[in-house]
Order: C-alpha cells, then sequence, then structure tokens
C-alpha cells in the first residue's frame, strides 16, 4: 500500500500533463443483474520533477477519467532528478509487481514498459532503463515505479547519513 505520507502543495496554476493508462470495464453482479461502470488509472506530472498515479470510477468513461487525474494529483510526490536521469539504481515492490529502475547516460531515452514510461516520463526523467518482474498489472508497475522514485535519495540525503559534505559524496563536479 503507498502510505500517504506528507502532501506535496503545488500551484494550481501550474500545467500538468495528463495521461490514461488504461480504461477497463467493471461489472457489479446485483439481485437485479449487473452494474456496469468504468476504471480509469491515469499519471499526471509537471515533467519537473512532480509525478502522480490515480484511479478512478464511474458510469460513464470521460467521468472516471476527470476522477483518475483528480486523485493522482492528490498523490503527488517530488522526484530528485539529476541531469536528466536518477541520482541512483532502485528496486520497489508494490503487491506482486516489482521494478528496478537504473540510471542511464545521455542520450540513452527511457527504455521501459507502458506503465514505468508514462510515470518516468511525466516526472522528467529523460534518461532511465526498468525492468519489470512477476506481475503485469498496470496500475501495480505504475505505484510500484511510485514507490521506486519515492524511496530514492539525493546526494545530501547520502551527505547527511554520512556526516560529511555534498562534494565529498559527489566527487568531481
Amino acid at each position: 500500500m503507498i502510505r500517504r505520507e506528507k502532501k506535496i502543495q503545488y500551484d494550481p496554476s501550474e500545467t500538468f500533463e495528463e495521461k490514461v493508462l488504461e480504461i477497463g470495464r467493471v461489472t457489479k453482479v446485483v439481485k437485479g443483474g449487473k452494474n456496469l461502470s468504468f476504471r480509469s488509472v491515469a499519471v499526471v506530472g509537471n515533467k519537473n520533477g512532480l509525478v502522480g498515479v490515480g484511479i478512478g470510477n464511474a458510469r460513464e468513461v470521460p467521468d472516471s477519467i476527470r476522477k483518475a487525474i483528480q486523485d493522482a494529483k492528490k498523490n503527488l510526490i517530488k522526484v530528485p532528478l539529476r541531469r536528466g536521469t536518477l541520482p541512483h539504481e532502485v528496486t520497489a515492490k508494490y503487491k506482486a509487481s516489482v521494478v528496478k529502475i537504473l540510471p542511464a547516460a545521455p542520450g540513452t531515452g527511457i527504455i521501459a514498459g507502458a506503465a514505468s514510461r508514462a510515470v518516468l516520463e511525466l516526472a522528467g526523467v529523460q534518461n532511465a532503463l526498468s525492468k519489470s518482474y512477476r506481475s503485469r498489472n498496470k496500475l501495480n508497475l505504475a505505484r510500484a515505479t511510485i514507490v521506486a522514485l519515492k524511496s530514492m535519495k539525493t546526494p545530501a540525503d547520502f551527505a547527511k547519513l554520512r556526516d560529511k559534505e555534498v562534494k565529498e559524496i559527489i566527487g568531481k563536479e
């Protein structure tokens, strides 16, 4: 489960790009027959370090997409970026899905599956490698990617842990 920690405050005038990952038909069997509704999974991001994943359910597709986008904006996280890529390699698990994300050299682009690619692109990552293991469920893969990005540490975090300067951690720069 994704723990809801402190909320990221964003400027409402800030523009977010939105991507719908999945739209699925969901039926609930009740006494009078079947109730049909739609579930949408959406990713929003500003391509500058903020990204979120959300789910929306409604009887009609546009309403479910709108709800998913609202939910994604409520669950934004801050991603540490370094020269268009990630600071370090990380592996994360969400339910049955496991995602491994690695930084890549400039010019590599994003080499990842659809769910991880959408999250990484909207977070502003330009070069990264990703590999998914076990379950291929798009929602779980997107959330596993969010968990991975949330667990990333910046060089300043590592320096603080070791009581050193950032220059000592990074080396020459």
